[in-house]
């Protein structure tokens, strides 16, 4: 049976949270173990579903992967394998970062199309160029990318939008290509600076990662790494909105709170209260929100995996506010989902933007997550909601965040996983 959660809302949360080490840093940190035979050494990585997957992945490449708390110790001694398994690669969307490491590894990588969240379509077409451009030879087979290479080339490589996989996996084929390769128009993420300053703790040399132009200069191996896995900005952002929205004060612990400066904008504009201290950043709202209109964009702009939970807090502002989104034309399927908790959420013909009327008493309901951030959204609205909320997809929640249950508990929170063994109709909604 689907594992669901139980929320009782209307409680603010207080306390402090520890923010969990990045997901989108550690499966690229992870792909790219395969670049070296020497031990690479993790720490701070977070317990996700998607990392067990990476991890499940790399087994079958043949690597070798110990495990303890949130260290990881990954060494692909000895030979290495080339075909990713179909039904971990179809689990999510970063078992395309495979493609970059084992084509530098190996001269071949096989991969099925990568799945995900349904949120719209992702492009994997830079991923592919960018490759035929430093010398592979990439064919579609029966779903699955076919790709080889006697040996990468350096070579100038412009993309289209500075997509975030595309950057990782190009720079970390360059890393032991033929010669210089520059990356223009690169994203700009915290987690691909975060990649970058692990390959060079193995010996890789990459600059500029950060900046929309990264330069690498290939080498003939790379050795071992020690590396601590950036704190998640995306967790971060969830909790401080959750924190908005359901009111409180809470100290999150470990909070990169430079990364977040586009949250920060909007959250103090609506009413919140952000202050860096030391070790993290304080976050509070015990007065009315205000509504603040939002635009969607890459980095440092504000961030499309924190568009769903911002919605989710605008239902609380008392006011009018609209929401645009410019990446993925599917980041809306949440709404149905918030609105069966009574929020006022109008959907625009375009579907590249929405009106919230608020604020709204959302009441809980049976709803259901359709991906990761859409149920931290939900998981929000519920906190807010008066009565009880059954919310079920859990297991997309365990992909992108770590015991998100437990910790929003430890803030005050009434949440926790009814037994398997109870009936639906035994949950009142908004009772």
């Amino acid at each position: 049976m689907a594992r669901r959660l139980q929320i009782t809302g209307g409680i603010p949360l207080r306390g402090d949270l520890t923010i969990s080490g990045a997901k989108n840093a550690a499966l690229p940190i992870m792909a790219a173990s395969l670049l070296t035979d020497a031990p690479c050494h993790l720490t701070n990585v977070p317990r996700l579903a998607d990392v067990d997957t990476s991890v499940a992945i790399l087994e079958a490449l043949g690597v070798d992967v110990r495990r303890e708390g949130d260290a990881m110790t990954l060494t692909a001694g000895g030979e290495v394998g080339h075909e990713v398994p179909a039904e971990h690669a179809r689990l999510m969307r970063a078992s395309i970062l495979f493609m970059g490491p084992l084509l530098a590894r190996t001269g071949r990588a096989v991969l099925a199309k990568p799945g995900g969240d349904d949120i719209g379509m992702r492009r994997v077409d830079q991923h592919v160029a960018g490759m035929i451009h430093m010398g592979a030879t990439v064919e579609e087979a029966e779903g699955s990318f076919v790709c080889s290479a006697e040996r990468l080339v350096g070579a100038d490589i412009l993309l289209d939008m500075p997509t975030v996989t595309g950057t990782e996996n190009l720079m970390m084929a360059a890393c032991l290509a033929e010669g210089e390769t520059t990356i223009s128009n690169a994203a700009r993420e915290p987690h691909v600076a975060d990649l970058a300053a692990a390959l060079n703790s193995m010996g890789a040399r990459v600059s500029g990662a950060g900046t929309d132009r990264i330069e690498i200069e290939g080498v003939d191996r790379l050795g071992p790494a020690e590396h601590r896995v950036c704190p998640d900005y995306l967790e971060a952002g969830t909790y401080a909105l959750a924190v908005a929205a359901a009111g409180g004060d809470v100290q999150l612990l470990d909070c990169p709170l430079p990364d977040l400066r586009s949250l920060v904008l909007k959250l103090r504009h609506a009413g919140v209260e952000i202050e860096a201290e030391a070790g993290g950043a304080r976050v509070r709202r015990e007065g009315e929100l205000r509504p603040v209109d939002l635009i969607t964009w890459t980095h440092p702009g504000f961030a499309t995996d924190l568009q769903p939970q911002y919605t989710a807090v605008m239902t609380q502002a008392a006011g009018e506010s609209v929401i645009q989104e410019f990446l993925f034309e599917n980041r809306f399927n949440y709404v149905p989902e918030l609105n069966a908790l009574g929020a006022r959420i109008e959907l625009f013909p375009h579907r590249r933007g929405i009106r919230v009327q608020g604020p709204t008493s959302l009441r809980g309901n049976i709803v259901t997550i359709p991906d990761i951030r859409a149920g931290a959204a939900l998981l929000i609205g519920a906190l807010c909601a008066t009565g009880s909320t059954l919310l079920g997809g859990v297991e997309h929640l365990d992909r992108g965040y770590e015991d998100m249950a437990g910790k929003l508990s430890r803030l005050g929170a009434q949440v926790k996983e009814p037994p398997a063994s109870v009936p639906r109709q035994s949950v009142e909604p908004g009772a």
